[in-house]
């Protein structure tokens, strides 16, 4: 992929990810606020998937992706934060060449699980709304675990092609890369190559594995909501669309963030609000979702004041 006149070139050994450098003294402050997401956000999901497994009521295929959304976020923010940690900690903020693929191919792959796992979600709540007298044949319990290995493995084999593809180009300028992870854009922008093969491939993929999805699980939700509406008693209506609300927003907090943050090109006047926005659906979104599952779930809710009664009396 690299042209003729590049072959003499030296590849980087490491990149500086520059973070929120350009505010030296909020630092500290900056490594309490992530400290405290992180810790939130590993509790909160842990604690989803946890009652999940073991209260009996939950055993449900609207849980059973639940607990896998929860186990997603988990390992979402273990992908970028960590090192975003450190290198607040310790003003270190090198990472080596293999460091950042590695990040960048969990971190692609996990967002394009998400993407498929909530267009699964979605069509869940459209065969329960929708197709009531279906449920049962259509989410049984070998549906369910096609759906949700489907989108795991879509998401981490379809990021392959794009790290092998970042591997293969040449870095011979600078290694300073703008952002507080290792994404796919910031790292094309550093390489020597044309880069528009790079964009092709990228467009594709995201094509397939963001906006499908996210057709998908609009389509889904038009149908629910035009099925809701024919419900005659206000009753009802609010029953039916209390169990998808949860859904509906975390799609709509993950969508929104996700398709400004790419589909806006990047400018130097752009570039410190698409980094706000990279860590609202990176480090926000993976906190946000216990938390909205929790406060908006009624069985959630139950299962919960269920857990700490049963707590509270092995203790006393």
């Amino acid at each position: 992929m690299a042209s003729p006149d590049q072959g003499n070139q030296t590849s980087l050994a490491e990149f500086i990810l520059l973070g929120f450098r350009d505010l030296p003294g909020l630092q500290a402050p900056f490594f309490l606020l992530f400290l405290v997401i992180y810790l939130a956000t590993m509790i909160g999901n842990i604690l989803i998937m946890g009652i999940v497994v073991v209260d009996r009521h939950l055993h449900t295929p609207m849980y059973f992706f639940l607990g896998n959304l929860s186990c997603l976020e988990t390992c979402y923010s273990s992908t970028i934060l960590p090192q975003l940690l450190a290198g607040l900690l310790t003003g270190d903020r090198t990472i080596s060449f293999a460091g950042c693929l590695t990040q960048y191919y969990f971190f692609g792959a996990l967002v394009a699980t998400e993407c498929l796992l909530l267009s699964v979600m979605s069509y869940d709540r459209y065969v329960a709304i929708c197709s009531p007298l279906h449920y049962t044949t259509r989410m049984s319990d070998r549906s369910c675990l096609q759906l949700a290995g489907g989108s795991w493995a879509g998401g981490f084999l379809v990021n392959i092609i794009t790290v092998v593809s970042i591997s293969q180009l040449t870095f011979c300028g600078s290694n300073r890369i703008d952002h507080f992870f290792c994404d796919f854009i910031p790292l094309v922008k550093l390489s020597c190559n044309d880069p528009r093969l790079m964009e092709t491939l990228a467009f594709s993929i995201c094509f397939l594995f963001s906006f499908v999805p996210f057709l998908l699980t609009f389509m889904s939700y038009v149908c629910i909501l035009s099925a809701i509406l024919r419900i005659p008693s206000s009753a009802g209506r609010h029953k039916a669309f209390s169990t998808c609300s949860s859904h509906l927003l975390v799609v709509s907090i993950f969508y929104g963030t996700l398709m400004v943050a790419y589909m806006f090109p990047t400018t130097d006047l752009l570039s410190h609000f698409k980094k706000l926005l990279s860590v609202a659906y990176t480090v926000l979104t993976p906190l946000a979702n216990p938390l909205i599952y929790s406060l908006r779930n009624r069985e959630v809710q139950e299962a919960l004041s269920q857990a700490r009664r049963e707590f509270r009396f092995r203790r006393g």
